[in-house]
């Protein structure tokens, strides 16, 4: 005859180990500090106009760079190719030292043109660029 025994349960609640649930949520924030890039992003600095009255300047002291709708750029009124206004600026320059660049973009101009163009600029040595839009509607 077999008897049946009766299991005792106790009272004792279960525990729950979350020292392997800590581990790996450690290891999930090492791996993503690790992963993730820290880069440096950059950007191009424009002067931008202020409510104070405007200080006249000649027209000669400054290097003219225009931008027309097609695409087109014109350093001090020449045609030059997007590859070349480095180099035309840096004659600029040359001539007149610290001259401010003013680029007169077009309200059509393609925004990528007038970053390149802005950013030639700054690579030729220019200390000021200034942008600058011809209002015609």
């Amino acid at each position: 005859m077999i008897k049946a025994r009766r299991l005792r349960r106790t009272d004792d609640s279960a525990d729950v180990n979350v020292t392997p649930l800590l581990d790996i949520v450690f290891i999930l924030l090492i791996f993503f500090i690790v992963t993730t890039s820290f880069v440096k992003e950059f950007g191009v600095d424009m002067s931008r106009p202020s409510n104070a009255p405007m200080q006249e300047q000649k027209r000669e002291a400054a290097i003219i760079v225009r931008i027309d709708e097609t695409g087109r750029v014109y350093v001090d009124e020449r045609l030059v190719a997007l590859d070349a206004v480095r180099a035309n600026i840096e004659t600029g320059l040359a001539r007149k030292p610290g001259a401010p660049v003013v680029v007169v973009a077009e309200r059509a101009t393609d925004a990528g043109h007038t970053v390149r163009v802005v950013d030639q600029a700054r690579v030729a040595g220019a200390g000021r660029v200034a942008l600058a839009s011809t209002d015609r509607r």
